[in-house]
């Protein structure tokens, strides 16, 4: 996992929020930083939080947005070593993806086409977002946005559809 030419290997993506306890949390932590000071692998985290919706777990509580905050925090606080930590807003949804940017986080993750994963899961936030959309939230947080690339590089902005018949993929993060 030490290359950060493999997608795996440039992101932290572990799921909170079932069975584990806070301790459990922490030790996975742990084994996170160990690992990316051992090899700077990681260019970004992002956490995500158990749907138990349609699992055999569905008895178990989803994460609140205290939680999920709180995680997020930690997770900024404790893996300093990670350049940047992503609030994914389709597990969030956008209005505590906006409040996170003040909880370390530095990253909404982008405008995604069509996610199915979590909504496979039972999420009942939207599959998509806009470009708009995304820059307005991270304007309301007090952030400036920027698009990026996989390796969190700024890049300038997407040319319009009039000038460019296939827009490149790129996510908004913020400065």
């Amino acid at each position: 996992m030490a290359r950060r030419s493999s997608h795996l290997a440039r992101y932290g993506w572990p799921q909170h929020g079932h069975i584990e306890t806070l301790a459990h949390r922490v030790d996975h932590l742990r084994q996170l930083r160990e690992l990316q000071d051992e090899t700077s692998g990681f260019t970004g985290f992002i956490p995500f939080a158990f749907e138990p919706q349609t699992t055999v777990l569905s008895h178990i509580k989803r994460a609140s947005a205290f939680e999920q905050l709180r995680n997020l925090a930690v997770s900024r606080i404790y893996l300093d070593n990670i350049d940047h930590l992503t609030a994914y807003w389709v597990s969030l949804g956008l209005p505590l993806a906006q409040v996170s940017l003040s909880y370390g986080v530095d990253d909404l993750h982008g405008t995604i086409l069509e996610e199915k994963i979590f909504h496979m899961a039972g999420a009942t936030t939207p599959q998509q977002q806009s470009v708009a959309t995304l820059e307005h939230t991270i304007r309301e947080a007090g952030r400036e946005p920027v698009q990026r690339d996989s390796y969190y590089r700024h890049i300038s902005p997407r040319p319009t559809s009039a000038t460019r018949a296939t827009p490149a993929p790129v996510e908004p993060a913020c400065a």
